[in-house]
């Protein structure tokens, strides 16, 4: 009996912490078959209303939560998304919880997306904080915050971990470049991916993500001023 009772309080936590995806609303459904999903201010687009989800749950695995919110988004042809905040009972937005939030989903045509040419967003884990440098200036993320820069073109610029086997890049302003999305990850160790003998001990990457996670992200984290 006591086995039973630990099994059924077992059940009733994992579903009182499982997280669900959920579309609330399909005002219609659109056939377009782009593999984007990327973030809008509908007031400044000519996009076109779908429909409306809400994630329910709290996940520290952001990449499987917006595999959900992906799926869901296709299921009505959905090729861009905006945040829609809960309202207070006196009008003001309620701050965002990340254990509740509704995201819109539009279908918009490629002439009116949103473009940031010359745009960096470096986004931190979800679990730790992590500091990073940007040529001289030494930044400090807290879980789940995002910085956003803007480069200057034929100006080089590092990002560097700052630790003893990090990562580093050097970015550039071009013309016409597109908005890009960097993310930092914790210190690992894995296999040698060559074959040989060893490890790779990495204390800290910078990987680059695509697009629409990217936007994802910065609109689930808190952005650092």
């Amino acid at each position: 009996m006591k086995n039973l009772i630990s099994i059924i309080c077992l059940a009733i936590s994992v579903s009182a912490f499982s997280q669900n995806v959920i579309l609330n609303t399909v005002s219609k459904v659109s056939d377009n078959t782009d593999k984007f999903l990327y973030k809008i201010d509908p007031a400044q687009t000519g996009a076109e209303y779908l429909g409306e989800l809400e994630v329910q749950g709290f996940s520290n695995n952001d990449e499987e939560v917006f595999g959900k919110i992906y799926k869901k988004a296709k299921e009505i042809g959905a090729n861009t998304f905006s945040f829609q905040p809960f309202i207070e009972v006196d009008g003001t937005e309620k701050t965002f919880d990340p254990a509740n939030y509704k995201l819109k989903l539009y279908y918009t045509e490629k002439a009116d997306m949103p473009s940031e040419d010359n745009t960096i967003y470096i986004i931190s884990g979800s679990k730790k904080s992590q500091k990073i440098s940007f040529n001289d200036e030494n930044i400090e993320f807290s879980p789940r915050t995002y910085i956003k820069k803007t480069l200057e073109e034929n100006k080089i610029y590092t990002v560097s971990t700052r630790k003893f086997l990090g990562s580093g890049i050097k970015l550039s302003g071009k013309e016409g470049q597109p908005v890009q999305y960097f993310q930092l990850l914790a210190a690992k160790i894995r296999s040698n991916p060559y074959g040989t003998a060893g490890i790779n001990l990495k204390s800290g990457d910078i990987i680059t993500l695509e697009r629409s996670y990217g936007e994802f992200l910065t609109t689930i984290y808190q952005q650092i001023k």
